[in-house]
């Protein structure tokens, strides 16, 4: 079955990696893009994950994953090769309503890190459900190029004319005509 994509709003949300390798480095990568209310334990750090760690001032234990750890935590990422610990954080995730993903171990996730494009406010999401990462990365690689350098100041300009224009139909129907022409207009060039 497919994943449903959804966007979440991750400000008042903790987040706990448990891993210290390539992997690991990696999520935390990503999940930086978003929120810094991460923490991280492991019983070893790469030097990438260190600095990474350093540089963004956030907290990080040096030992083993103990049952509990993740209490107080919206969502936990599984970064370690240990399919058994995989499976027992899976289940305790679940006493504590927390969200699970086990990286390479599917079974193990409520959710799966798509590939994406992330831009200031614009984030573009591709997944294949865990059947072609190395194709959803491809996608995402085709996709950035196609992105027009303007974007970013297209996105704050439509912001802005949310915020002060007065909601009804008049306001859908001008956003929608000015996103019309934006696109068209990048399609031209």
């Amino acid at each position: 079955m497919s994943y449903f994509p959804a966007f979440i709003k991750l400000d008042q949300q903790k987040i706990l990696i448990v891993g210290g390798g390539k992997i690991a480095y990696e999520k935390l990568e990503h999940l930086l893009d978003f929120t810094q209310n991460i923490e991280i334990i492991a019983k070893s750090y790469s030097k990438e994950m260190l600095a990474l760690i350093d540089e963004n001032q956030l907290t990080c234990k040096e030992r083993m994953y103990q049952k509990g750890d993740i209490s107080g935590f919206a969502i936990v990422i599984v970064a370690v090769d240990d399919i058994p610990l995989q499976a027992d954080i899976f289940l305790e995730s679940k006493q504590y309503n927390c969200l699970c993903n086990s990286v390479d171990s599917t079974a193990y996730c409520d959710f799966i890190f798509p590939a994406y494009i992330k831009k200031d406010d614009l984030t573009i999401a591709i997944s294949t459900s865990g059947a072609s990462p190395a194709l959803a990365k491809h996608l995402r690689n085709y996709l950035r190029a196609l992105i027009p350098s303007t974007i970013s100041d297209f996105l704050k300009e439509v912001k802005e004319l949310r915020t002060t224009l007065p909601k009804g139909k008049e306001r859908m129907l001008m956003l929608d005509k000015k996103a019309q022409d934006y696109i068209n207009t990048w399609r031209k060039s």
